[in-house]
């Protein structure tokens, strides 16, 4: 499987310093374009759309780049600092498909464990939430995941007919070692056919995840 290494910015939209975490990821995860500032968005998005529709061309590029540059300063602006859309080809021929994104929130816990414990305590009140302590290479982390059926109103079914829809998510809250701030890893799909396989995704992502730069 080929992986790339990505990092969460360590500089936020309001001048704030975020200590830098950094993970890899599986090919098949197409990451947006979230970057501070209007320049950066806009020429990672003219990268993104190239290498999401690669055997497209101008006429598929020129329009497609503005409008997940758009969606990209929405989620920049609701606290994410890396977001990918994810699809991945299955034996049937067809797609599974995901998002994932990370996010560091902000704490009142300098202490890992600590912040573990009582993100553990919170989530666990949810009788909906299965949520479990992790013991990852890089520290404490708590696990949560949750399954929802949602009923399709009919105008947006191909059937013309209410149907339902089981999503899923994983989230893993991972506090850092350096600074009072939990990174949040988050994946959501409607694939649910292939959760055993996302969850591994993610269980191999997390694996990866380091608060120190990785050597080269």
């Amino acid at each position: 499987m080929t992986t790339s290494t990505s990092s969460i910015p360590s500089l936020t939209s309001d001048g704030s310093d975020i200590p830098p975490v950094w993970f890899s990821v599986p090919e098949g995860l197409f990451t947006l374009p979230i970057a501070l500032t209007v320049e950066q968005r806009t020429a990672l998005a003219h990268e993104f759309v190239r290498e999401l529709y690669a055997r497209g061309d101008e006429s598929i590029w020129a329009p497609a780049a503005p409008y997940y540059a758009a969606i990209a300063e929405y989620m920049a602006g609701e606290g994410v600092s890396y977001s990918a859309m994810g699809l991945f080809s299955t034996e049937e021929g067809g797609v599974a498909q995901c998002a994932f994104t990370v996010a560091a929130v902000e704490t009142d816990q300098t202490d890992p464990e600590v912040a573990a414990q009582g993100t553990l305590a919170v989530l666990t009140k949810d009788p909906l939430n299965d949520a479990r302590r992790l013991d990852l290479p890089c520290g404490p982390a708590v696990s949560c995941i949750t399954l929802r059926e949602l009923t399709l109103d009919p105008s947006v079914t191909a059937s013309g007919e209410e149907a339902k829809l089981l999503t899923g998510q994983i989230q893993v809250h991972v506090p850092f070692p350096t600074g009072p701030y939990t990174a949040v890893f988050t994946l959501c799909t409607a694939s649910t056919e292939y959760w055993g396989e996302f969850c591994d995704m993610v269980a191999a992502i997390l694996q990866t995840v380091s608060f120190v730069e990785p050597e080269d």
